[in-house]
C-alpha cells in the first residue's frame, strides 16, 4: 500500500452508527479484489438479521422469524453475481442490478429506477456496488433523499478505474448516530485492505461498534479465474 495514501478508517471506527456498509477494492498483494458489506442495528427489528451463504452469494434472514416485521427491509441478497460482474448492495435492489446486467442493461441504468427506502422519517439510502472482472473495475452507489423529504431524491455515482493495492473505498447509509441519522454524504471513504480474507473480516468486524454492529461478509475474487471465497461472522447464530 503506499503509505502517502490518507486513510479514513478512524471515521468509521469513531461513529457509533454508520449503518450498513459496502467497501470494494484490491489487496495489498494485488491478487484479489476485494467486497465487504456489513449491517448494524439499533431497534430490535433491525438487529434481528444474519448472513446465510448460498454458494457464490448471500442472503440475510431473520434470526427470529416471530419478531419480523417488514421483510422487504430485512431479507434480500446482498451479493449476486452475473457473468464476470459481482455485485454487492444494502437491499432489493441487488435484484434490479442483476436482471439489468442480465438483458443489456448498466448499473447506472438499474439504479435509475430506484431511490431510497420507503422507512419514513429516516429514507434509508440505498448503497450499491459492482465488481468487473475483466476490467478490475469498480463502481460504487449512493440513492438517497434531499432534505428528509419523500419527493426528492439524489443519485451520486463514483468510477474506479484501477484499483489501488491494500486500498478500498468504503459508502455507508449514515454519517453516525442520530434522530434521525445523518445520510453519508461526500465522495466514499479511503480505507485499509489486507492480503488475507480472514484478516479483513477481523479487522472491519473489531472496529465497528459492538453494541449496533449485526453481521458482516467479506469476499475476495481472482479476477483470472473467477473464483471466490466469501468469509461471513454474524453476532447471532443460527441453531
Amino acid at each position: 500500500m503506499n503509505s502517502a495514501i490518507p486513510l479514513e478508517t478512524n471515521l468509521l471506527r469513531n461513529s457509533a452508527y454508520p449503518g450498513r456498509g459496502i467497501i470494494i477494492g484490491q489487496s495489498p498483494d494485488g491478487q484479489h479484489l476485494v467486497q465487504a458489506y456489513w449491517i448494524m442495528g439499533r431497534s430490535e427489528g433491525s438487529r434481528n438479521r444474519t448472513f446465510v451463504a448460498e454458494g457464490d452469494t448471500v442472503r440475510t434472514r431473520a434470526f427470529d422469524e416471530t419478531k419480523l416485521d417488514n421483510p422487504s427491509l430485512v431479507v434480500y441478497h446482498p451479493i449476486r453475481v452475473t457473468a464476470r460482474q459481482h455485485i454487492v448492495t444494502n437491499g432489493d435492489q441487488t435484484e434490479t442490478i442483476f436482471e439489468a446486467l442480465q438483458t443489456g442493461g448498466t448499473f447506472e441504468s438499474a439504479l435509475k429506477t430506484r431511490t431510497f427506502e420507503p422507512d419514513p422519517p429516516i429514507y434509508t439510502p440505498r448503497i450499491s456496488g459492482v465488481i468487473d472482472l475483466d476490467s478490475r473495475s469498480y463502481k460504487l452507489a449512493v440513492l438517497k433523499t434531499i432534505f428528509l423529504h419523500e419527493a426528492y431524491a439524489t443519485r451520486h455515482f463514483f468510477n474506479y478505474e484501477t484499483p489501488i493495492p491494500g486500498i478500498g473505498h468504503c459508502i455507508t447509509t449514515y454519517k453516525d448516530d442520530g434522530d434521525p441519522p445523518p445520510s453519508f454524504s461526500g465522495e466514499p471513504l479511503t480505507v485499509e485492505l489486507f492480503d488475507s480474507l480472514e484478516r479483513t473480516a477481523d479487522y472491519y468486524w473489531n472496529l465497528l461498534n459492538p453494541d449496533n454492529k449485526v453481521s458482516l461478509l467479506v469476499k475476495f475474487l481472482e479476477p483470472e479465474s473467477g473464483n471466490s471465497q466469501i468469509h461471513i461472522v454474524n453476532k447471532f447464530q443460527q441453531q
